[in-house]
């Protein structure tokens, strides 16, 4: 083909084509964001049950504080393999999003998890898109439209169906934990776009250096809470290699992967199939049977995604 045959939007060099070149990366990178949702799911999913059976083993601050230590040593270890970069902005904010993403917010579903079961307590953690919505408003600017309304009183009510506050049932304080571990998440979502728009970095490092400051800040959790000796027991190195590899190092990327490339609203609500996953390991491999109210709270929630994910295809289209 003769090159004088070319338009000028297709030159390469003109404005046009680069304009076109970006909204290519853009839709790419959507795509893979949500590829990693879905990845994230599966691994974070079945986790519930393992974090759930390893408490036979090891006490809850003594295991968090390992799998994400192991997870964050692990993560620096590719970095360096990879010789990409290991130097951040923000070490404040980096710390902050440590703290609550990998510090409060694992100690607090794995001892939400010694007396709830795994499905539910997955469920609870992950109301955390319903407070990052109205979050994301105040900070952000990302208002609440529509079709999110109904998605937040959807889950809304599924929550006070699985809560059932009327009753002041053996297992309320360990439900109560796991939706605090939910806002604990939502505020690190929060952070982590925060650190976004001010100080824009690859998702790797981030991970790693934030899974660092949490893991330490476990640690010293750790040492202070006396717990049970650890018994060293096969299952016990298989969920910590599973916690450190797979569902701490690997699903953390993932997710701020994601959170780089979606809005922090479509981000949470898609990562709501997680507890979906959860819910069907546990009831398989625990036989966690939820009561009727229970299911309807879930139902509820899943209706909650299957609304917003509506709302999303329609402002694609």
């Amino acid at each position: 083909m003769n090159t004088n045959d070319r338009t000028p939007d297709a030159d390469p060099g003109t404005p046009a084509a680069g304009a076109a070149r970006q909204a290519a990366v853009a839709r790419r990178n959507e795509r893979l964001a949500l590829l990693a949702l879905a990845g994230m799911a599966l691994g974070w999913g079945y986790n519930w049950v393992v974090m759930k059976s390893v408490l036979a083993y090891v006490g809850p601050f003594d295991f968090s504080a390992l799998r994400t230590l192991f997870g964050a040593v692990l993560l620096l270890a590719v970095l360096a393999v990879l010789r990409r970069p290991v130097r951040i902005r923000a070490w404040g904010r980096v710390a902050v999003l440590g703290v609550l993403q990998t510090g409060a917010f694992s100690a607090l579903i794995q001892i939400a998890l010694l007396h709830g079961g795994a499905g539910k307590t997955s469920i609870l953690v992950y109301t955390m898109p319903f407070w990052v919505i109205p979050m994301a408003w105040v900070a952000f600017g990302e208002r609440i439209r529509g079709l999110q309304w109904l998605a937040l009183a959807l889950a809304a009510a599924g929550l006070v169906l699985i809560l059932e506050p009327w009753t002041l049932h053996a297992d309320f304080a360990s439900e109560l934990l796991a939706v605090s571990a939910g806002l604990c998440w939502a505020l690190a979502t929060i952070v982590a776009k925060w650190i976004k728009r001010d100080h824009p970095m690859d998702a790797l490092p981030l991970t790693a250096w934030q899974m660092l400051f949490g893991a330490l800040a476990l640690c010293v959790a750790a040492w202070i809470v006396p717990e049970r000796p650890i018994d060293p027991a096969p299952y016990f190195y298989g969920a910590l290699a599973y916690n450190a590899i797979i569902a701490t190092a690997l699903a953390w990327f993932l997710w701020l992967f994601a959170l780089q490339h979606l809005s922090a609203g479509v981000a949470g609500m898609s990562a709501l199939g997680v507890p979906v996953v959860g819910v069907l390991a546990g009831w398989l491999q625990l036989g966690e049977r939820p009561g009727a109210l229970e299911l309807s709270g879930m139902v509820l929630i899943g209706a909650a995604l299957a609304v917003i994910s509506l709302r999303s295809m329609g402002r694609r289209g």
